[in-house]
């Protein structure tokens, strides 16, 4: 049986060697740090660069992902795609390597109606026994999800089969939406790396999916939120709110750049590369910003709550 969603469930970030290869290695040190410091379960998802990995190699992620977590928490991946059939297949093998759930953007590169975005979850709802999360990644990738996709999905699914991670601007208010819509049934988790999680858990997320790179503070973030501690969570927010923002400048490129610097700067991967082509890259200037609002962060969780 599927374990459940709640907490912080952050998505990996995908290492890659001089080869441009996945470097498993460095992936099993990043999970079993993740889980060291509290992590609740694992996925994949945009960061994981899932859009340049070949399928062979999404498909080998999620074994790896699987695999290495060991069932020390629950397991989802990422499995959207420009075709109903490609993400069902994704979805089916994700399902067959132990996967606990699967997250479907739509297609990215097509501009649905509303029967077509209902026809595309359909599918996968119908075709594996696994909960699907429905991502809208359109704060940087694709077109938003109308409102009636969720709530009809819900409606014939239920609460458990259909969760959702929307993350169409502005993020709060549409969490909101959601929730208001669905009488307070739907499960939401959010995305945005941490600068709106204290805003979100307000609105009633059930979980929230950061990057790796922030991943202690996150979690010290969640749990101050989850015993009322204001005055703790605001503290190792700023930060982690001030990192965020320089990612945001670039898009996904700057998330990416940023968080895999952060994953070397922490000493568990030996490379930052990415997989080719990209747009932006980190200049000293930023990378200087990035060490000193980091060491704050680091400063900040070593003082305790």
């Amino acid at each position: 049986m599927p374990r459940p969603l709640i907490g912080v469930l952050p998505i990996l970030h995908t290492p890659f060697d001089a080869n441009d290869l996945i470097d498993q290695q460095a992936l099993r040190r990043e999970i079993d740090w993740a889980y060291s410091v509290g992590a609740n379960g694992i996925g994949t998802g945009m960061v994981s660069e899932i859009l340049k990995l070949t399928f062979q190699e999404r498909q080998e992620l999620t074994e790896q992902l699987v695999e290495f977590s060991a069932g020390r928490g629950p397991v989802f991946a990422a499995v959207g795609a420009e075709s109903g059939k490609q993400a069902l297949a994704l979805a089916t093998h994700a399902e067959e390597a132990g996967c606990d759930a699967v997250m479907a953007t739509p297609p990215l590169t097509t501009q649905l109606s509303l029967d077509a975005h209902l026809d595309y979850y359909r599918k996968l709802a119908d075709g594996v026994n696994l909960p699907i999360i429905v991502q809208d990644a359109s704060g940087y990738v694709g077109s938003a999800i109308p409102l009636d996709v969720y709530v009809r999905l819900l409606e014939q699914y239920g609460e458990s089969k259909i969760l959702f991670k929307p993350e169409a601007s502005p993020i709060g208010p549409n969490l909101s939406a959601l929730r208001n819509a669905t009488g307070g049934l739907a499960r939401i988790y959010e995305g945005s790396g941490g600068f709106l999680l204290i805003d979100s858990f307000r609105r009633g997320i059930t979980g929230t999916m950061p990057g790796m790179d922030l991943l202690d503070g996150i979690v010290a973030l969640w749990n101050a939120l989850q015993r009322g501690d204001e005055e703790t969570a605001y503290s190792i927010y700023y930060p982690i709110c001030a990192i965020v923002i320089l990612q945001l400048q670039a898009g996904l490129d700057g998330f990416l750049a940023i968080e895999k610097y952060l994953m070397v700067k922490r000493g568990l991967w030996n490379s930052d590369r990415r997989r080719a082509p990209f747009g932006w890259s980190l200049d000293l200037e930023t990378a200087y910003e990035v060490d000193r609002l980091f060491a704050q962060l680091q400063q900040r969780l070593q003082s305790g709550p």
